[in-house]
């Protein structure tokens, strides 16, 4: 059993318990086991296994008891009795926008909604809009809510289908008649959200190849196999497909896998405007072509787009948005790699709603060989997430200053992430503001205003020079809410007029600013932020996804603040303030 398994049965049993009517302190002790568990910065399923969890702080007797049951044997028999007393379908609720355990509950005790049909059932009928707490507006937006997930239904984000990428990969390139593997199509593309996994393999052997696919421990059913390809689902439901080709054909068939279908188009016409003819298993000269030349040796896709008078284009932007003439006329952009990332910024701690201290915080992020880190919790109008206050907070900027001085090679920058209020205007007085090594701007409430109105109120608070930053510009989670109306352009051409970062919020529930504006943004001349949003020391490491998007957007090194080494990163963020 994973860490993120426990985790996951740690937070279950707290709804679960909080549909029961349990106390307060119950309820509260396995969420917080399960932010232990999925932060703790050790092994903490090895400790588990070994029985060695004493000490750790917050994790009491009976989680220690519980979580060595989960390690040794692989499940939990109290969870599982307790489970057993609700309907498996029941954690979709927990899903839907709107629905806390307190509404849960009183669905499932006053209607017996115990599934998503249920719930839309519940809504269109009426009779829950007649509960307590509920009404007309409230059912409208659970509606809307189970309209966008039924929507988005068949999709994964980043974080879900990452760590299977790696596992198949790494089982696939192990196998003894495998000598290429790769995973093709929206993943590699760097994609937010994926329908299924494409993996190709080259062999000479694609029988024994298919057969160890449909057999592998993590496949749930296999949906078709062939002599050369097989679908299959995985535990988790995502859809994963197989593709055996030879050797000779595995470079033409990781370009046409890997797409877009609008990029492998441009790039068959471009093959046969000049006399080849380009396919998913070839690339051959066109007979009776008058101009049909020579085809050289293709050995990799480099090749295949040398072939092509192009610079290699790398994956992620492979849209059809501009690629190809930038790769003909030798001006790609040379895309951010992960390692060019120097610090992070847009952290949480205990303070607010995260789930590691600030000096556990500070020990990954400098256990991750990073030269600085920005902590920035949520301020006093995010109740809901423990908001600091004007004494909470100049006290954790002491607290900050405090840990500085042990630290030789880390630098922990002081800041917040402040909210922005209905009207524009700011969680924390300038006064504040600017005891801040730098702020981050965020919209948390009132989503459903008018675009004009939105745009304006955001405008409105990056105006403010002491706004280093814009955090998630359009308050989407991914495959759960949507984005609020905003107009983005005008977002963006506010933040270069005011010398605004705007972040990429790397979480993988947002990625947001969307890829699809960084383009636009870079040619503007704004700076981009990769910030994790981390709340537990793992977090951190959520800036795989922000890269991922940031090379979709075509960003390079010199776009991104936190790829400059301390001193000039210390610059960048005093910047707007003396303008």
């Amino acid at each position: 059993m994973t860490r993120e398994d426990a985790a996951t049965i740690f937070e279950r049993i707290a709804l679960l318990l909080e549909l029961k009517g349990e106390n307060t302190f119950k309820v509260r002790a396995y969420r917080t086991g399960a932010e232990i568990v999925e932060s703790f910065s050790g092994d903490i399923m090895k400790l588990a296994t070994e029985n060695q969890l004493t000490g750790i702080k917050g994790l009491g007797e009976a989680l220690r008891d519980k979580l060595h049951e989960m390690a040794a044997t692989g499940k939990l028999e109290f969870y599982e009795k307790l489970k057993a007393e609700f309907p498996d379908t029941l954690f979709e609720l927990f899903d839907v926008q709107g629905l806390g355990p307190k509404k849960v509950a009183a669905l499932h005790a006053e209607l017996g909604v115990s599934s998503i049909a249920d719930l839309k059932r519940a809504c269109e009928s009426g009779e829950a809009a007649k509960l307590s707490g509920f009404g007309g507006k409230t059912v409208e937006k659970i509606l809307e809510s189970i309209a966008f997930r039924e929507q988005h239904a068949s999709e994964f984000r980043q974080d879900q289908v990452y760590p299977l990428v790696q596992q198949i990969l790494e089982t696939l390139r192990e196998h003894p008649d495998v000598s290429h593997a790769e995973v093709c199509g929206s993943f590699r593309r760097g994609k937010e959200t994926v329908h299924d996994l494409d993996f190709l393999v080259a062999t000479k052997h694609p029988d024994q190849v298919i057969a160890a696919f449909v057999e592998l421990p993590l496949v749930a059913d296999v949906i078709a196999k062939g002599p050369t390809k097989a679908s299959v689902h995985v535990t988790n439901g995502v859809q994963c497909d197989l593709r055996a080709v030879s050797n000779k054909e595995f470079p033409f068939a990781l370009a046409y896998f890997t797409g877009s279908k609008e990029h492998n188009v441009a790039i068959r016409q471009r093959a046969l405007n000049r006399g080849c003819s380009l396919n998913e298993y070839a690339f051959t000269s066109v007979p009776d072509h008058a101009d049909a030349p020579v085809i050289p040796p293709i050995h990799d896709e480099a090749d295949l787009y040398r072939a092509l008078d192009l610079d290699f284009i790398d994956p992620e932007l492979r849209e059809n948005t501009g690629e190809i003439d930038a790769a003909e006329h030798g001006v790609l952009p040379r895309l951010i790699q992960l390692e060019n990332l120097r610090g992070v910024f847009h952290n949480h701690t205990t303070a607010s709603d995260g789930g590691a201290t600030l000096r556990e915080m500070a020990t990954a992020a400098h256990d991750l060989g990073l030269q600085y880190l920005g902590i920035a919790d949520h301020s006093k109008s995010s109740f809901q997430a423990n908001g600091l206050d004007e004494k909470r907070l100049l006290g954790q900027i002491e607290d900050i200053r405090g840990l500085n001085a042990e630290f030789d090679d880390l630098r922990i920058f002081a800041g917040s992430e402040v909210d922005i209020l209905k009207d524009g205007s700011l969680d924390f007085s300038d006064e504040i503001m600017s005891q801040l090594d730098y702020v981050v701007a965020s919209v948390h409430n009132v989503f459903n205003l008018p675009e004009a109105e939105m745009t304006k109120r955001i405008i409105r608070a990056i105006e403010n020079p002491y706004v280093t930053m814009l955090g998630h510009l359009t308050g989407r989670l991914l495959l759960q809410r949507p984005a609020y109306h905003v107009n983005v352009a005008a977002v963006i051409d506010a933040a270069a007029e005011t010398g605004t970062i705007i972040e990429l919020n790397a979480s993988a529930w947002r990625l947001d600013m969307d890829w699809r504006w960084w383009k636009l943004a870079k040619e503007k001349g704004v700076k981009c932020s990769i910030n994790p949003d981390a709340h537990s020391t793992q977090g951190l490491q959520a800036v795989i996804y922000g890269v991922r998007a940031a090379r979709k957007g075509w960003l390079t090194r010199k776009d991104v603040i936190n790829c400059l080494p301390l001193a000039e990163v210390e610059e960048v963020l005093k910047a707007k303030r003396s303008r």
